[in-house]
C-alpha cells in the first residue's frame, strides 16, 4: 500500500460543542453553530428559507402594511396539497372524508363548499340505507339504495374533481343542498 491511501481522510475533529476540546473560547459557551440564533435575538430578520427561524405577521420583503389587503390565492390549501384531489376526496368516503377536509382544511372556500355539500348529500342518503336495513327492507330496495349511494357519491367527486382541473373552481351546485353549502362557506 501507498503513504497517500491514508492521506486523504481528514483528522479527527471533535464535535462542535464539546467544550473539553474548544482550542479558543467563544462567545457564548452555549452557542451551537447548526442551530440558527432566533433573528429577534440578533436585531436582523433572517429569512425561513435560509435557515433563520419562522415568525409569524413580519415579511422580509417589507410588504407588512399590504398583508391584510392581499387576497388568497384560490388554490393553495392548507397543507400544500391539489384542489381538486381534495374536493374529489369530499365525497369518496361520505361524511366522514367531509368532516375530515372541514376540520383540517381552513384555507380554501372551493374544498369546503364541496365538503359541506358532500355532508349535506350522503348523509342522509347514507342514512335512509342505514334505516332500510334496519326495518327490513326488502334487499333489492337495500341496493337499490347501495347503488345510488355510490353513484351520487361517484358522480359528485368526478364533478368536483372536474371543476377544478378543467373548469378553473366552477362550483357545482345540487338543486338547494348547494345553495346551503354556498352559504355557510360565506359565513364562516
Amino acid at each position: 500500500m501507498s503513504s497517500s491511501f491514508a492521506s486523504s481522510f481528514a483528522p479527527y475533529t471533535p464535535p462542535p460543542d464539546d467544550s473539553s476540546y474548544r482550542s479558543a473560547p467563544s462567545s457564548s459557551s452555549t452557542a451551537r453553530p447548526w442551530f440558527p440564533v432566533h433573528s429577534s435575538l440578533r436585531g436582523t430578520d433572517i429569512s425561513y428559507q435560509s435557515g433563520g427561524l419562522p415568525t409569524f405577521n413580519n415579511s422580509i420583503s417589507g410588504h407588512e402594511d399590504i398583508q391584510e389587503d392581499v387576497q388568497q390565492n384560490q388554490w393553495e390549501t392548507s397543507y400544500g396539497m391539489r384542489v381538486d384531489v381534495l374536493s374529489a376526496f369530499a365525497y369518496i368516503l361520505g361524511p366522514i372524508s367531509a368532516l375530515i377536509l372541514l376540520v383540517l382544511e381552513t384555507h380554501n372556500d372551493y374544498v369546503r363548499f364541496h365538503a359541506y355539500q358532500s355532508a349535506l348529500l350522503i348523509t342522509p342518503l347514507l342514512l335512509v340505507r342505514i334505516f332500510a336495513s334496519l326495518l327490513g327492507f326488502p334487499s333489492w330496495m337495500q341496493s337499490f339504495l347501495t347503488i345510488t349511494f355510490a353513484l351520487s357519491a361517484l358522480f359528485m367527486a368526478v364533478r368536483a374533481y372536474l371543476g377544478a382541473s378543467r373548469e378553473g373552481l366552477t362550483r357545482y351546485h345540487l338543486p338547494r343542498i348547494g345553495l346551503l353549502a354556498e352559504r355557510w362557506v360565506f359565513e364562516e
